[in-house]
């Protein structure tokens, strides 16, 4: 719901009233505020319209409303500033006056008794099926509105409504006709499906070379570290039962199985003894780091290892890349240990030698040379199509229910997409590892029923709205250009 609104917040603003009033009927609450300023002055200007920050708070306090709802209560300023839901509300704003001024430039006017009605037809405003003026005054002192102000949101809704009313066209006859022939149109196909089994490729050392000489940039070593690292052992170090204990008490919530069910002390006694002799250790570690850094104790081990080689710990490894060579990394816990750390060369990466990098450059090689001859076998099925030894589907559909042999139901929904976009009567589809050649044999275009008919229809006139909401905005963009009186409103 969330990224839907993010997405189309520029188009839900013929809906925000209808939005506002809705909210109605679940009660008379404060939604999020947020301070503008003074709720006299004006904001922007759209076209001829003057856009008040009283309205910008009120939309902003809608919109926080649909957030906070979705966020089941988790949503807070914070968050609200995060996602800019400041430029959300000045962009419904923005969007609705462009709409009304070209209301203006059209004559289109709502009259008082049209407002009256609408008033009386919301249901938030009613006791026993009829408008109950009380009501409507509570919820306007509730929400420290003016009837005046109010009634006013209601003409500018009604108004927009009209607008696209008039300039919505439904869908036409032979637009449905068209768009339901794509969509029943059906194709019986001879195919057949090659894999890299159908090819056969001679792994030739002087190739496979002359492949690693023109790739060799793929072939790198890996970065590595030389270390030294002097190791402080902690499981010498002696605890007693009870302190063992006494560590497990005020630890406790730390020891859980798989599941996170708390172990109890049995069941945890092991893992809690060499955590507290990890602990008691802390300081030994520290001072052999002093003593290490100023040369009175010796390394335990020098090693050379490559970057993030799991023998260290992502955070250790983190430290490490931030550092230089000739850096001491203070102790840090690894296993049941502490390791200081010396980092006493980086070598870079480089080029492998033929030698150290065959196998990768032989699979690299494999694996290209296969696509190849498979691309070649699959051109030349396609120019001399045999369909003695192919094999014969039903008539498929684009409607997601096609499964073709040798396929799985992903392939087969991948193939059916791809050959209802191609205009070749015979051709070849890539659908992962595999390629499809094809022939088409015969076509047909099946009768629709019914529910079919309001399906289409329907879609016809949503890819119709859309198309025609999209374009719509961006005429008005140029046409009511837009001037911001004071910053923070637009991204």
């Amino acid at each position: 719901m969330i990224s839907w609104m993010q997405k189309h917040n520029k188009y839900l603003v013929w809906t925000i009233w209808i939005a506002t009033i809705a909210f109605i009927g679940a009660g008379f609450v404060g939604w999020g505020s947020y301070d503008f300023g003074s709720k006299a002055g004006n904001i922007a200007k759209v076209g001829d319209i003057e856009i008040k920050q009283s309205k910008l708070n009120r939309v902003y306090s809608n919109i926080y409303s649909q957030y906070d709802q979705a966020f089941k209560g988790n949503f807070d300023k914070e968050k609200a500033k995060e996602m800019g839901l400041i430029q959300q509300a000045f962009s419904q704003i923005e969007v609705q006056a462009k709409i009304l001024n070209l209301s203006k430039d059209m004559g289109i006017i709502v009259s008082d008794n049209e407002i009256a009605k609408k008033l009386q037809e919301i249901k938030g405003f009613q006791k026993d099926g009829e408008f109950n003026k009380e009501i409507y005054k509570g919820y306007l002192k509730s929400q420290r509105l003016k009837a005046k102000d109010f009634e006013e949101s209601l003409r500018e809704e009604i108004t927009i409504m009209k607008t696209f009313n008039l300039l919505t066209v439904d869908a036409m006859p032979l637009e449905i006709e068209a768009l339901s022939a794509g969509m029943n149109v059906s194709d019986k196909i001879a195919y057949k499906i090659l894999t890299s089994k159908d090819v056969n490729i001679s792994m030739d050392e002087t190739k496979i070379k002359a492949y690693w000489e023109t790739n060799k940039d793929l072939f790198m070593t890996n970065k590595m570290y030389k270390l030294s690292i002097l190791w402080t052992n902690t499981k010498d170090k002696v605890v007693t039962e009870d302190e063992v204990k006494e560590y497990y008490n005020a630890k406790n919530f730390d020891y859980t199985d798989a599941v996170g069910k708390q172990l109890s002390y049995e069941e945890a006694k092991e893992k809690a003894s060499i955590d507290l002799k990890i602990k008691n250790s802390k300081k030994i570690a520290q001072k052999e780091y002093i003593a290490f850094k100023k040369g009175k104790i010796q390394k335990s081990e020098e090693i050379n290892i490559a970057i993030d080689d799991n023998i260290l710990t992502p955070n250790i490894w983190k430290d490490i890349k931030s550092k230089s060579t000739g850096d001491i990394i203070k102790p840090k816990i690894v296993g049941d240990r502490y390791a200081t750390i010396k980092i006493e060369a980086i070598i870079e990466p480089k080029v492998k030698t033929y030698i150290e990098a065959k196998d990768e450059t032989s699979a690299q090689y494999l694996n290209q040379a296969q696509k190849e001859a498979l691309m070649a076998l699959a051109q030349s099925q396609v120019k001399e199509f045999d369909q003695s030894d192919a094999i014969i589907s039903d008539f498929l559909k684009l409607d997601g229910k096609s499964n073709l042999k040798a396929l799985n139901s992903e392939e087969s929904l991948k193939f059916v997409q791809k050959l209802f976009t191609s205009y070749k009567e015979k051709g070849m589809i890539s659908i992962s590892d595999k390629i499809v050649v094809y022939s088409i044999l015969e076509q047909k275009v099946s009768a629709m029923d019914k529910n079919e008919t309001k399906t289409i229809e329907e879609t016809v006139n949503k890819l119709k709205n859309n198309t025609f909401e999209t374009n719509l905005i961006k005429l008005l963009d140029k046409k009511y250009p837009t001037e911001v009186y004071q910053g923070g409103l637009k991204n």
